[in-house]
């Protein structure tokens, strides 16, 4: 399953989807087929306007933002699981330090948790989720930084296999079992908190939804912008790529619910 959604992802996203359409619009006119060409490139043309020059794919990640707001802060926390995600881990297994990306808001926010919550458990779930392999996890490299800022490492279990949410979940209730945990906070980002969320209430734990990273304003609405074309072509690849693994995990019988409250 890692492997296939992997491979479906790289062929399904729009930017690839664009190129596609394009490659065949070319091979088309090669072979005389004039108006199959040319509504080819039309429709590539569409999705690579509707990608880099609308707020198409922010709308679609607030809603998926929007679906946990982030609750009040409990008195007290038995654990924080933290789900990886924000480390580009090629560059720190070659160059060292702990380089953090969008999705490194995870690691910030489980730094601040630990000191409000001092008695509270840490989980740390995160191996390599390339297709390539490295020589470095996202454990290896958080364990550094979670030792750098003082984080007690009696206070952290470490999960370096899961390669996917749910191989991130299932790993997790095996920690959380042995260490017989309950009621913990989970911190992802926000457009992929209720895939998350599904998937760990589906497998009998309860988790209170944590939002540690937002990529919208939660205000945004639909219009044309040119200002940032890579910014809304992240966006939208962002929010197709969590709705089908929303789907997939729904149909593969991995998530209850297609759309948890």
């Amino acid at each position: 399953m890692f492997f296939f959604a992997k491979i479906f992802w790289i062929v399904s996203q729009p930017v690839t989807i664009c190129f596609l359409l394009m490659a065949l619009s070319v091979l088309l006119m090669l072979f005389s087929f004039r108006r199959l060409a040319i509504a080819a490139g039309l429709v590539s043309l569409a999705l690579f306007f509707v990608s880099f020059y609308t707020t198409s794919g922010a709308l679609i990640v607030q809603e998926l933002e929007d679906r946990f707001p982030r609750p009040a802060a409990p008195a007290d926390a038995a654990c924080v699981i933290v789900l990886g995600g924000g480390i580009p881990t090629q560059v720190d297994g070659a160059r060292g330090g702990y380089d953090l990306d969008d999705g490194g808001d995870r690691y910030i926010e489980t730094v601040r948790l630990a000191g409000l919550y001092p008695n509270a458990k840490i989980i740390m779930s995160g191996g390599d989720g390339s297709l390539e392999g490295v020589a470095m996890t996202e454990s290896d490299v958080i364990r550094r930084m979670f030792n750098d800022f003082h984080i007690d490492p009696n206070r952290v279990e470490y999960d370096a296999e899961s390669r996917d949410t749910y191989e991130n979940a299932i790993n997790t209730r095996a920690i959380l079992q042995r260490l017989n945990l309950t009621h913990c906070l989970l911190v992802t980002s926000g457009f992929h908190m209720p895939r998350a969320v599904a998937i760990f209430r589906n497998l009998g734990m309860d988790v209170t939804p944590w939002v540690a990273d937002y990529r919208t304003t939660g205000k945004e609405g639909l219009k044309v912008t040119v200002a940032y074309p890579l910014i809304n072509a992240g966006l939208l690849s962002t929010g197709v790529r969590e709705w089908i693994g929303i789907v997939a995990y729904y149909f593969a019988g991995r998530v209850a619910t297609l759309y948890p409250q």
